[in-house]
């Protein structure tokens, strides 16, 4: 299946309700190995956490800064995944990497501001230590073989 093929297939299942944005086939405790779906689903779960804090002085800077770092995350490697050269894909898996090392901290500030949410808060931080491990792998092998030309 092509991505063109693929990414008909998905618009085809959106379906818009309060609870999830997306029909999905899969159950989400089934493991996901494609990246951009695993990073959508990330970028879903900090959005449903978010909604849950209440906004006040101390959470809405933490707020936006974690919604801008968890949910870049999947749209970087959109980007990644389309891009034209070599030196873009390592630019954009590094902002990746990068944006899912941010997310883990402003969920480990969430996590102190809500002692509530810290459950919540621990499985995404999980996530993002996850993704971070991945990107920091890709990154990793492209640099080396971009200096082994």
């Amino acid at each position: 299946m092509t991505k063109s093929q693929r990414s008909r297939k998905d618009e085809a299942s959106l379906g818009a309700d309060e609870e999830t944005s997306i029909v999905r086939e899969a159950t989400e405790s089934a493991p996901v190995y494609d990246l951009e779906e695993r990073t959508a689903r990330f970028g879903e779960a900090i959005i449903d956490v978010v909604r849950k804090i209440p906004r006040g002085p101390l959470t809405d800077r933490i707020i936006n800064q974690l919604v801008g770092a968890g949910t870049s995350v999947g749209a970087n490697y959109i980007e990644a995944d389309d891009s034209v050269s070599k030196k873009e894909f390592l630019k954009c898996i590094g902002t990746c990497k990068k944006e899912s090392r941010e997310t883990k901290h402003f969920l480990r500030m969430i996590a102190r501001a809500i002692p509530e949410l810290q459950a919540d808060a621990r499985e995404l931080w999980l996530e993002a230590r996850a993704l971070h491990l991945i990107f920091s792998r890709i990154w990793r092998t492209g640099k080396q073989k971009e200096q082994g030309k």
